[in-house]
């Protein structure tokens, strides 16, 4: 075992997956000398040379673009967007092709992409910095989407990532970057989980909570806190957003019979909803309470000064269990307040 940091963790999946395949190449704005904004290709252009690791013009659509000519022609590219909010000038490309050309085909065209996105808040970023925009890629068929929460997730599934044979949209919290964890860098991948599948990140008995990405921290902190008030909290990684691990998930509900979704995107249409309509419906004879979600506000995402207003803390989740376990306070007033006036 080493003790990684995620920025680190995934540096060593990408020099591994690129040593296993010659196939793989990485692309996107800066990787090269630079090693990328956050560091993560450092020292990959000079193991494995510009042909392999291409510094790209400023346009997200031709990144994405020259990755599906890329794809048709048998390589397994890795493309980098360097922030978030970047990724909307590729989302025609990521939305029409990369997602389509597979099923478009019926099977003769596979589109092994792996798009790599540092994603979401805390970072004190300015605007087009801090975007979460799951819900757009979760909502599109064709793709699978993943978000990692620690350093030994970042590794394996960046390297199940960029040997499927399905593109996949991989999120990256970059306010965890700089987190630091054990990991396994001889795992067998045919040993590892499969990236489709939930992590039991804490067990507990009264209420399930789900998550994903730099909120598993903070829900796990949650559930400590929670613990000396009594109130066992069931916290669980979704890791894969696109498909749904239901089956790890339905199997806490019906133990629990509460439900608490957090993330750090927009309430409206967001990850949240579709969770918790997709748990009402499978699992409604079970449900003591109705689920309830602490989410980012549904406004722009705010200047640095204002993220801690936006972003999901630990008193809004604990609010959240006091609800679902019929004890409300104040703070969710405010929350369906603040909620209905930014719409």
């Amino acid at each position: 075992m080493s003790l990684l940091t995620m920025g680190k963790a995934l540096n060593e999946g990408l020099r591994r997956a690129m040593a296993d395949d010659p196939k793989v190449l990485v692309m996107g704005e800066d990787i090269g000398k630079l090693g990328g904004v956050f560091r993560i290709t450092d020292g990959l252009l000079d193991q494995f040379g510009a042909a392999r690791v291409v510094d790209t013009p400023l346009a997200e659509s031709g990144i994405v673009g020259t990755a599906v000519g890329l794809a048709y022609r048998g390589y397994r590219p890795v493309v980098e967007i360097q922030f978030d909010g970047f990724v909307y000038p590729a989302f025609d490309q990521i939305v029409c092709q990369v997602a389509k050309l597979h099923y478009r085909t019926q099977g003769r065209v596979k589109m092994p992409i792996t798009i790599r996105i540092p994603w979401a808040g805390g970072v004190g970023a300015a605007e087009h910095h801090s975007e979460s925009p799951e819900a757009y890629f979760v909502h599109t068929s064709g793709l699978r989407v993943v978000a990692v929460s620690n350093p030994q997730d970042a590794y394996v599934m960046l390297r199940q990532a960029i040997a499927s044979d399905d593109p996949v949209v991989f999120f990256e919290p970059k306010r965890l970057y700089h987190s630091k964890g054990e990991v396994d860098l001889d795992v067998d991948l045919a040993d590892a989980a499969p990236m489709g599948l939930a992590r039991v990140a804490r067990e507990g008995d009264d209420v399930t909570l789900l998550t994903y990405g730099a909120q598993v921290a903070t829900a796990l902190d949650a559930a400590t806190a929670a613990e000396d008030d009594g109130v066992s909290i069931e916290v669980i990684d979704l890791r894969s957003l696109s498909p749904v691990d239901y089956r790890t998930i339905e199997a806490s509900v019906r133990r629990t019979g509460r439900v608490v979704v957090t993330h750090e995107a927009a309430r409206e249409a967001g990850v949240g909803a579709e969770l918790i309509a997709s748990v009402t419906e499978r699992c409604f004879n079970y449900l003591e309470a109705a689920p309830v979600r602490v989410t980012g506000h549904d406004v722009p995402y705010p200047p640095a000064k204002l993220e801690k207003h936006h972003l999901p803390d630990l008193d809004r989740i604990l609010d959240a269990v006091d609800r679902v376990l019929d004890r409300p306070n104040s703070q969710s007033v405010l929350d369906d307040a603040v909620n209905g006036a930014s719409r």
